[in-house]
């Protein structure tokens, strides 16, 4: 027999067996949203950037991990209603296409706030607030036009947004001031008359507060007992390395989904730098005058403090896994740790580290063990 014969038997032979091997199976790194399927949905909030397409790396980020959204500031009454009567529907409209082009669940964000409101929205042409009728009225045509015009495509809506302090009572804002507290009952029936299939929500921070807790299950009750329809309460996660106390927060998921309504956790984030007033909570309106004392981390994290980082997340995680049965989503205030508000507020040019993504758009190692936490016994 020939060398040549015998060397192409043998190729014949590898080939064989090689053929005949089952082929070794890759596994697929599992995302964020393939992991809580079926136990909620996984949420980031786009920024303007981001919903005009210009932030690609951000939006594969979306793409890949999420499977619900929510505006960052472009639903907001100061951009989507600038002058009265004058609607700017641009960013809305790519941010709700984006959403149904992905099929995510689109909330939208937010339709009474008291902050980033337009200049004109309380007061006539003289400067002087305006009748209680006539907020009304205004109210009710801010809200039926933005929740028309989306009806049947955004499937839930954070109608009214932090109208309880910290000590339960209710905030003294210019739509209560001029309406009393039944802007609240009206804005909700406006919603609903707008779109009656929508999910409608109360949102707010600071919610693991005892006294705030009470008075937003006060709050809620008063509404269903007048007929309101409201379908899930937002728990803002605007949380440090200490605060809030987590039992605190189980406490008010546990008290918040004894009403019948789905509990969402919102705008989750957590800030890893120093804090100058534990008093304020999420308050926009706070501001402080930059130190570099309170802005330690600008050339990265110490190892110390980024396992202090996983830990604290996945202890949060942990307990929204615990209540998957009532919590409906799970959103992160934002895609990645550039385009944080932790960076600007409430100390302006601060480095942050607050999310789940870096800068560079990748996942932390904390999003492996978060998706771990799926398969393992809590």
């Amino acid at each position: 027999m020939s060398k040549y014969i015998l060397y192409t038997g043998l190729l014949a032979i590898v080939a064989y067996l090689v053929a005949c091997t089952p082929a070794k199976k890759v596994e697929e790194v599992p995302t964020l949203k393939d992991a809580y399927a079926g136990k909620f949905y996984i949420g980031a909030a786009l920024d303007s950037v981001q919903i005009k397409g210009k932030d690609t790396a951000a939006m594969r980020v979306v793409k890949e991990q999420f499977n619900a959204i929510v505006p960052e500031n472009c639903m907001k009454s100061e951009n989507i209603q600038p002058q009265k009567g004058v609607f700017d529907f641009m960013l809305p409209d790519k941010f709700v296409e984006f959403g149904e082009q992905n099929g995510m669940f689109v909330t939208g964000h937010t339709l009474i706030w008291h902050s980033q409101t337009p200049p004109w929205l309380f007061v006539d042409s003289l400067g002087n607030d305006i009748s209680r009728e006539e907020m009304i009225a205004r109210m009710k045509t801010h809200i039926q036009t933005v929740v028309g015009r989306y009806k049947g495509r955004i499937k839930g809506w954070d109608v009214v947004n932090e109208a309880i302090l910290d000590d339960g009572s209710y905030r003294q804002s210019k739509f209560y001031q001029i309406v009393g507290e039944d802007f609240i009952r009206l804005a909700f029936e406006f919603a609903h008359e707008a779109d009656p299939d929508a999910e409608l929500y109360y949102n707010d921070y600071s919610m693991a507060n005892p006294e705030k807790r009470d008075g937003v299950v006060a709050m809620v009750k008063k509404l269903q007992q007048e007929g309101v329809r409201i379908d899930g309460i937002g728990m803002q996660a605007h949380i440090g390395l200490t605060q809030p106390d987590i039992n605190e927060f189980e406490k008010s998921i546990e008290a918040f989904s004894a009403l019948g309504v789905k509990v969402m956790i919102t705008e989750l984030d957590l800030t890893l730098l120093p804090f100058p007033d534990q008093n304020v909570g999420a308050e926009v309106s706070a501001s402080f005058d930059y130190q570099q004392k309170m802005d330690p981390y600008t050339d990265g994290l110490p190892d110390s403090v980024n396992v202090q980082f996983e830990q604290r997340y996945l202890d949060f995680f942990k307990l929204f896994l615990k209540h998957q049965d009532v919590i409906s989503r799970v959103t992160q205030w934002g895609v990645n740790d550039t385009q944080s508000w932790r960076n600007y507020w409430p100390i302006e040019g601060r480095t942050d580290y607050p999310l789940l993504f870096d800068r560079d758009n990748n996942p932390k190692p904390v999003v492996a063990k978060i998706i771990e936490l799926t398969r393992s016994p809590l």
